[in-house]
């Protein structure tokens, strides 16, 4: 009996040591981006080979730049242990209101009646795998108290309008969920899953997006970045 019992403590000190592993690299990836938004946010005039420009398309990618500034935080970027990062993470360099945030592709735009900062499209068919259907979700699109930067052309309720790629959405904002309790200003941008009956996943889970790389021709994938500013790859990979 006390060799199989040998076995399972060994077995869990090498689990705890492999964990411990990762937990390490993805959080010293994440104290490098850290610090370049940090860095963005004080001073972005000081980087401005770190910008890139909303409705930018990389060569080969389907969608276009949702909004201006520094992509400071990637897909799968890990800022606890625990959580994965569903989305990216777009630093305008402003103030709530001054950035405007895009269409990345054309779709069928809803905002649900108790959003105050975040919205949804509905694409139909996914570029990189036709027949699939997708969800583009943008949030912080509010002030510090809640206020909504949302373009009033889509008030609270709207449901399945139409938009072009490069219709303006809103502008960037701060708000954190939280009343008075912002983050920094920017835009949350994610590829969300469809439930398979016509709605769209919970985009808090990671395993309800995909990784956005493609989709921008980007290194947009946390884990695989090693500290690379995220602009235009040469060549694009496949369905996500």
């Amino acid at each position: 009996m006390k060799r199989p019992i040998l076995w399972v403590l060994v077995a869990g000190i090498l689990l705890g040591f492999a964990a411990a592993a990762y937990a390490y690299y993805n959080h010293r990836e994440n104290r490098g981006r850290t610090a370049q938004v940090i860095a963005w946010i004080r001073s972005p005039q000081d980087h401005p080979d770190w910008r890139t420009p909303a409705g930018e398309t990389c060569p080969g990618a389907p969608f276009q730049m949702p909004t201006e500034g520094f992509i400071g935080f990637l897909w799968d970027d890990s800022f606890r242990p625990g959580h994965r990062h569903s989305g990216i993470d777009i630093f305008g360099g402003g103030d709530p209101g001054d950035t405007p945030v895009y269409a990345a592709y054309a779709g069928y735009l809803t905002r649900l009646p108790e959003w105050k900062s975040s919205l949804i499209l509905r694409i139909p068919s996914d570029p990189l795998q036709p027949g699939r259907q997708i969800w583009l979700y943008y949030t912080h699109l509010a002030d510090p108290a809640g206020l909504s930067l949302i373009d009033p052309a889509f008030p609270p309720g709207t449901r399945e309008t139409y938009v072009q790629a490069g219709a303006l959405l809103g502008r960037q904002g701060n708000y954190s969920g939280t009343p008075n309790a912002p983050t920094g200003v920017h835009l949350h941008f994610s590829i969300v899953r469809d439930d398979g009956q016509g709605q769209f996943l919970n985009e808090l889970d990671i395993h309800n997006t995909l990784d956005p790389s493609p989709y921008f021709g980007r290194p947009l994938n946390g884990p695989q970045n090693d500290g690379d500013i995220p602009h235009c790859t040469p060549t694009q990979g496949g369905g996500a």
